[in-house]
């Protein structure tokens, strides 16, 4: 199995509990928009334990970029994450994602499940092709949500944001179900991509089936 060593160039926040990783990209290095890789941090006792993470950069960028959630309270490699500065280094291997842009659609994430759409949005803002695209973003609070800016630069207001645990004025208080897509959605006979807690995606996987008369039509990682 292919991996490397890549040195840590820099470490942001993104939100209160995700932080974007700028790291060294190998030569010769390729991905596409909605793929991922698995990471682990390069310390002892922690070479082994690979976690997935989906590429939010570009493959025409000169670095990898990974958006990810950190998770203090447990003794995992997302807490190890917390602690990782510029000048550290990730081991990453082969590359690898079931989602891919099929062409212009919905796309539906919860919570950090939004990465692997950052890049495909970027990609196709990079290309001048966002079209008609639509992202609902189910988010507990208002402070989870996270590149809000940015999407609301790229899609306007095709980015649409839903809170489940607080009400917050201007913004929806709603979970992405059946009743909710319903009254947002005239037509369901287009491509739906979804990315998000394992129980919510197979929940809307099956609503979107059902819906839209085509498996083909709905992406889910897997």
């Amino acid at each position: 199995m292919e991996s490397h060593i890549v040195k840590v160039l820099s470490v942001t926040p993104v939100t209160h509990n995700v932080r974007c990783f700028k790291l060294e990209k190998p030569e010769g290095y390729t991905f596409v928009p909605g793929q991922a890789t698995e990471v682990a941090v390069n310390k002892p006792g922690w070479e082994e334990e690979r976690r997935p993470f989906t590429f939010t950069s570009l493959n025409e960028w000169d670095h990898l970029e990974f958006t990810i959630k950190i998770y203090e309270d447990h003794h995992s490699v997302t807490d190890q994450l917390g602690h990782v500065q510029a000048g550290d280094s990730f081991i990453i291997h082969d590359v690898w994602g079931a989602i891919h842009y099929k062409g212009e659609g919905v796309f539906i994430a919860g919570g950090a499940g939004v990465t692997p759409f950052i890049a495909i949005f970027r990609d196709l803002q990079r290309k001048g092709q966002l079209g008609n695209n639509k992202l609902f973003f189910s988010n507990r609070t208002f402070d989870d949500i996270i590149l809000k800016e940015e999407f609301e630069q790229m899609l306007g207001d095709n980015f649409i944001n839903t809170i489940t645990r607080e009400e917050v004025p201007g913004y929806e208080h709603h979970i992405i179900d059946e009743a909710y897509l319903k009254r947002k959605l005239p037509n369901f006979d287009q491509q739906f991509y979804i990315c998000g807690p394992d129980i919510m995606v197979q929940d809307l996987r099956a609503v979107l089936e059902r819906l839209s008369g085509s498996a083909d039509l709905v992406t889910v990682e897997v």
